[in-house]
């Protein structure tokens, strides 16, 4: 089998797109960014009409042909798909082409891996690497693993441990995901102690070089790393401050989303992202002077919505500085913001960015009378912890009568997790959970 020469950063690349309607220019930009962000240098970006995929090479074998001509006569060392492709559509490419072709889901791991720098981080990229590796163990530019130098789509804190043996990978994965669970638990714990200090979480979400970590900076006074690149910010960053307006909160950066995130990258970054699944209160930050930012909302509601997160969210359109938007508030109702605009660079609307969050992170608290049969002590305890217990009294009939000041969504969790009955504890507001809960959480905007 041929063996083609691996090389780091900087590699001379041919870009593939394939479209079954014309190529959006926005998709095309963003692919050429994902690109320059991995380090590779662009000689051509191809685009390829067609209806379906082609079992063999993805593109018809007549492209192939044209691209091969194209490799060979610019030089190129690598050829990137846009598109995921099957372990035998990328060797077959291969063979065919001379060079290594990786696909967008390589070509996002590479960046993760460059940017992956806490050993949380490292252990995620290293995971979502070998399952992604363990189907391409037979590759063409290359008989052993071993002989790998590095380069875009290979290079990572997983390369050492990248076993020929597909039992050694299958072990491998298994160690991470154990590792993973410990870093999980040690999560759990700080949570826990946030929760029972009743301190709210704030998590920071949102497309991927909309302004993120430039908010977080600012409003947290810190030096997250924060750049005009996408993926700039990989691993997740936690900040406790006093927030004028607001209070005490713990203030939460995550990694940014893209289209068309494959599910599996998804799962390997849940540790990330599950200060998202549990925070009190979404920021989602938005590029306003993006002309594809109604696609970028539907991509991270996407993500949302697979991962799993159920907290209210407040849309910070981010970048009115470019844009040209006036700072201000856009409301749900009297007295619920749905929209806040704003400028993290120039520091526009930011007054009243802390207006919107404290009047969201109020408007969820609601009073709620509870009767608890006395088998139902460990939820008792658990109202305790998060120390939203207003007042408490027994029935002649043993019952206990509690009431609380909680927001409804988080109620609705901790009943549910307990696996007990919301009619029996709730009596006639149970009903409030059977029906959309949009009269107390803030949803996603229709744009």
């Amino acid at each position: 089998m041929e063996n083609f020469e691996q090389r780091h950063s900087g590699e001379r690349a041919i870009l593939v797109s394939v479209s079954v309607q014309q190529l959006d220019d926005l998709d095309a930009e963003e692919f050429r960014l994902l690109a320059q962000s991995a380090g590779a240098e662009i000689l051509e970006h191809i685009t390829v009409p067609r209806n379906r995929p082609d079992p063999k090479f993805f593109i018809g074998s007549g492209k192939v042909d044209e691209i091969a001509e194209q490799v060979q006569y610019l030089e190129a060392e690598l050829v990137i798909f846009d598109h995921s492709l099957s372990p035998a559509q990328e060797r077959n490419l291969e063979r065919i082409l001379k060079c290594r072709v990786i696909d967008r889901t390589g070509l996002i791991l590479d960046i993760f891996a460059l940017r992956a720098r806490t050993h949380e981080g490292k252990l995620q990229v290293e995971l979502a690497q070998l399952k992604h590796l363990s189907t391409r163990l037979i590759r063409g530019f290359t008989g052993n693993l071993e002989q790998q130098k590095g380069g875009i789509g290979l290079r990572g804190p997983g390369e050492s441990q990248l076993e020929t043996d597909r039992r050694l990978i299958r072990v491998r994965i298994t160690q991470l995901k154990d590792k993973l669970v410990k870093v999980q638990q040690t999560r759990l714990q700080g949570r826990a102690a946030r929760q029972k200090a009743a301190i709210p979480t704030i998590s920071l979400v949102g497309y991927t070089n909309a302004g993120k970590s430039t908010l977080f900076n600012i409003l947290a006074k810190s030096d997250v790393y924060a750049a005009d690149q996408l993926f700039a910010t990989l691993d997740p960053t936690l900040r406790r401050l006093e927030w004028d307006g607001v209070g005490t909160v713990v203030l939460a950066d995550t990694v940014g989303f893209v289209r068309n995130l494959q599910h599996d990258l998804v799962e390997s970054f849940k540790a990330t992202l599950e200060e998202t699944l549990e925070a009190t209160l979404l920021l989602h930050v938005i590029d306003a002077s993006s002309p594809n930012m109604s696609e970028q909302i539907e991509a991270v509601e996407t993500v949302l919505k697979e991962i799993g997160a159920e907290a209210p969210i407040l849309h910070v359109y981010n970048k009115i500085d470019i844009s040209g938007d006036a700072a201000k508030i856009i409301y749900k109702t009297a007295e619920l913001p749905e929209r806040v605009y704003v400028s993290a660079h120039s520091g526009q609307g930011l007054e009243l960015l802390s207006e919107a969050v404290q009047q969201c992170l109020m408007g969820q608290l609601q009073h709620f009378d509870l009767t608890l049969k006395p088998a139902y002590g460990k939820l008792r305890n658990q109202l305790y912890s998060l120390n939203v217990i207003e007042s408490e009294r027994y029935e002649e009939n043993g019952d206990l009568h509690l009431t609380v000041c909680i927001a409804p969504h988080k109620l609705e969790q901790i009943i549910k997790q307990a696996h007990l009955p919301l009619d029996e504890i709730l009596g006639n507001k149970a009903s409030i959970f059977q029906r959309p809960l949009e009269e107390f959480e803030i949803q996603h905007s229709s744009l």
